[in-house]
């Protein structure tokens, strides 16, 4: 076969097959940028930014030991980890990736502080990778404070426990377990010396979770560590490592505060006045209980929620008028869509059945919205 004639190219067309490539080379640049290069941080409360919104922190406070973390385009890993602290007290570090204010690093574009009445959801997600021979805890942190405070220790910390490897234990002892965001989790109470802790334990090693950070806000407020006109002020996610710890890791993490509830008025407004009536019917090993929430106050209360504690040995089988966030221990029941609202002078009632052992007794208070109510 012969070779087609060869046709020398015009000024005209080499300059168009020129353009043409540099659209090509500049569409390419355009649809697939460069990744964003990890990065390393040793300093002591070193800190970098990632995707624009979320703070990585070294955060090492323990220990004078070298400890690095690599901040990466999704969460971070601890690249080094060196020395340890006795196991009987306070860990060596919490290296953590956070949205809102932490000691005046507050992450870019955030919503926090913001207060705890007006937040109607706080949709969180996290993933973590685990490694064998350190002692450490996964621990994702929640911090409230009666002040949008950006700077400093807050009032009450909540700390869910994901994962416990090793001798450690939480703050102060167990009060009981409790249901939040459908697992069940061991609850522990008790002060640092600066500030309030409620620990969530989970039972088992949970590596990856979607949940809704206000579930455990809501214990907060029932148990009286906290109140709805408080703010949330940072949510976290990390490690507490004690011995060694290179290797573990945040793979992603997000978080998100939805605002748009009614305004509480500020922390030294006069608060939502309420009385409980709380009827109960009883017999052998088992109970009903008609609980009616009225509201004395002057302004309607809007997506009510009631916090309370059932007596030891008790366990609620089914109800109805509410969503409780539980069975047994601190309770929280909220609003349903009929009757989220009410009105200056009215009242709203729901109810649940239960069983019992040992005493019958009734909840010893009450609190709607994180104000405490009286007795009928």
């Amino acid at each position: 076969m012969r070779p087609l004639p060869h046709r020398p190219r015009t000024a005209r067309g080499l300059f168009a097959a020129l353009l043409s490539a540099l659209a090509a080379v500049a569409a390419l640049l355009v649809a697939t940028p460069p990744a964003q290069a990890d990065t390393t941080i040793c300093e002591q409360y070193g800190s970098a930014v990632i995707q624009g919104r979320y703070v990585v922190q070294n955060n090492r406070w323990g220990t004078s030991a070298t400890q690095c973390v690599t901040a990466t385009d999704t969460g971070f890993r601890v690249a080094q980890a060196d020395g340890s602290v006795p196991t009987n007290g306070a860990p060596k570090s919490y290296p953590s990736i956070f949205n809102g204010c932490h000691y005046t690093n507050c992450s870019p574009g955030t919503s926090l502080p913001a207060q705890v009445s007006t937040v109607s959801s706080a949709p969180s997600s996290i993933s973590y990778g685990y490694v064998s021979g350190a002692v450490y805890n996964a621990s994702y942190d929640i911090w409230l404070d009666p002040t949008p405070r950006t700077d400093g220790v807050n009032r009450t910390e909540i700390m869910i426990w994901f994962n416990r490897v090793g001798p450690i234990q939480p703050i102060g002892s167990p009060v009981g377990n409790a249901t939040v965001g459908g697992r069940t989790w061991e609850v522990w109470t008790g002060s640092n010396g600066s500030n309030d802790v409620i620990s969530f334990v989970a039972p088992s090693a949970i590596s990856s979770w979607s949940f809704d950070v206000m579930d455990f806000v809501d214990q907060a407020v029932a148990r009286g560590l906290a109140q709805s006109n408080w703010y949330l002020t940072s949510v976290q996610a990390g490690f507490e490592p004690w011995q060694n710890g290179a290797g573990l890791a945040v793979n992603s993490f997000s978080s998100t505060v939805n605002t748009g509830g009614g305004d509480p008025g500020g922390p030294g407004d006069p608060a939502t006045a309420c009385q409980v009536t709380y009827a109960t019917n009883v017999w052998q090993g088992g109970f009903t209980a008609n609980v009616t929430v009225k509201n004395t106050g002057s302004s309607a209360v809007d997506t009510w929620k009631l916090g309370f504690t059932l007596p030891s040995g008790q366990q609620v089988t089914n109800s109805w008028n509410a969503t409780l966030s539980g069975s047994s221990g601190a309770l929280t029941a909220s609003a349903v869509a009929h009757n989220a609202k009410i009105a200056p002078g009215a009242n709203q009632t729901f109810g649940f059945q239960g069983t019992y052992s040992g005493t019958f007794a009734q909840p010893a208070g009450f609190s709607l919205n994180g104000t405490a109510c009286a007795g009928a």
